[in-house]
């Protein structure tokens, strides 16, 4: 009885989608999110009616109705890893200038960078935030502001990368052949101004969510 449950399933939603149009005509840039977002509100109404097909055989429904919206505390997280973000731009050269203890030497050093982005630690807010920009999906929000969220978080994804990236490179820039500190201090640079777009993104994202 199971099994024709399941088959019910997924025949009812495959004939719901089949009618679904294909894409809706949205900038190049968002051409990554059309197929979500056309069959969005699509999806909300047809997967239910197809659970209730499955209950109706087996009595319990199957997992895909236990998506949950992001918790309090992982837009607690969102707002804090923000906020961090924010301290890092506004003290850039005190927190990724390094010294030795007595005063010896300084270097400029990148880690603050990669830590604020989440990218060092798994107690970091940001810390593997993707997972819950995607639990957004199961919340109630304005479409409106949909395709809104889905280009920040393309940018915050690009951002962060990009930025991860320069920081690295700017670790080992006095050590490359023709480097030095002023390598370190471009690519540590570079970095910043990613982490500015990735801040941008962010504020975007939390005010599609209705974030302070």
């Amino acid at each position: 009885m199971k099994n024709l449950a399941w088959l019910s399933f997924f025949l009812t939603l495959s004939e719901t989608l089949a009618f679904a149009p294909s894409r809706v005509e949205l900038p190049a840039q968002t051409a990554l999110f059309s197929h979500h977002v056309d069959r969005r509100l699509l999806l909300k109404s047809a997967i239910p009616a197809c659970l209730g097909v499955a209950a109706l055989f087996t009595g319990e429904l199957p997992a895909v109705a236990a998506g949950t919206p992001p918790s309090a505390d992982e837009l607690a997280r969102v707002k804090k890893g923000y906020e961090q973000i924010q301290y890092l731009l506004a003290n850039f050269e005190q927190e990724t200038t390094v010294c030795k203890e007595n005063g010896g030497e300084c270097k400029r050093d990148a880690e603050p960078i990669r830590r604020v982005l989440g990218l060092r630690s798994t107690t970091d807010p940001l810390f593997q935030i993707d997972k819950v920009f995607v639990k957004v999906k199961n919340m109630d929000l304005d479409p409106d502001k949909l395709e809104s969220f889905f280009e920040a978080t393309e940018d915050w994804n690009s951002a962060m990368t990009m930025s991860n990236s320069m920081a690295f490179i700017s670790q080992f820039g006095e050590y490359n052949p023709g480097g030095g500190k002023d390598e370190v201090l471009k690519y540590l640079n570079e970095s910043k101004k990613q982490v500015e777009l990735a801040s941008k993104s962010l504020r975007t994202i939390m005010d599609c969510l209705g974030m302070e």
